[in-house]
């Protein structure tokens, strides 16, 4: 971390929520605890948050940024409807390590900035407890790009944070030394089917089912690496 820049603030359960509000409305991002490792969390309807994701990832602007919610409630703000089938079924899966990009529909031609212009965003409700309490607290789902340099490895220690965070608008939210592990498993919608885009944490096997009985997705399961 640069000598001149001040120390990055750190919030720990129990701490009052309404600064982190603060922050995300203004455009700051928070450092904050996933399943496996930490990731960089703005507040995905501000532009100047998402962009400020892109610039500590040093990160493609076109690539769209996954989105944690504390519920499938939350995903309508978003602009995904919770009533799709696909949701419902989605939800017998849920909380867990299990991202899907699913459809926006939204109102007009507001764009959301973390879908960077795409049709679908990646959401999950993740199976880290205290963050989906985190964001239920906030109020709204935040990202959840991984918290490093594009190509750098994860971070699963809360002291590595500051360098990363230096210079910004940021806080770490500390949830201690963090498991490591694979990343969530990244899953598409294809057709009448599913395609794993990423193999992680989730076990894929366990959607068959879901695609297997015909109600809505057919009865192929394929797979890409």
């Amino acid at each position: 971390m640069s000598a001149s820049a001040p120390p990055v603030p750190v919030w720990r359960w129990g701490d009052p929520v309404a600064p982190l509000r603060a922050l995300l409305a203004r455009g700051g991002v928070l450092a904050i605890p996933t399943e496996s490792s930490y990731g960089l969390g703005a507040d995905p309807w501000n532009a100047a948050g998402v962009e400020a994701v892109y610039r500590i990832k040093d990160r493609e602007r076109g690539k769209p940024l996954p989105v944690v919610v504390a519920a499938v409630e939350q995903m309508a703000d978003l602009g995904i409807d919770p009533d799709l089938n696909i949701v419902k079924r989605l939800s017998a899966h849920w909380p867990a390590p299990l991202t899907v990009a699913l459809p926006l529909v939204l109102p007009g031609a507001r764009p959301l900035p973390a879908s960077a212009g795409e049709g679908t965003l990646a959401v999950r409700v993740p199976g880290h407890e205290g963050l989906r309490e985190l964001l239920a607290a906030i109020g709204h789902g935040l990202t959840a790009t991984s918290a490093n340099r594009s190509g750098g490895e994860p971070v699963l220690d809360p002291a590595e944070l500051p360098e990363l965070l230096a210079g910004e608008d940021a806080m770490i939210v500390d949830g201690g030394v963090l498991p490591g592990g694979p990343p969530s498993t990244l899953v598409a919608i294809r057709g009448d089917g599913l395609v794993v885009l990423r193999p992680g944490k989730f076990p894929a096997e366990r959607l068959i089912a879901m695609t297997a009985d015909g109600a809505g997705f057919g009865r192929h399961w394929p797979t890409r690496e």
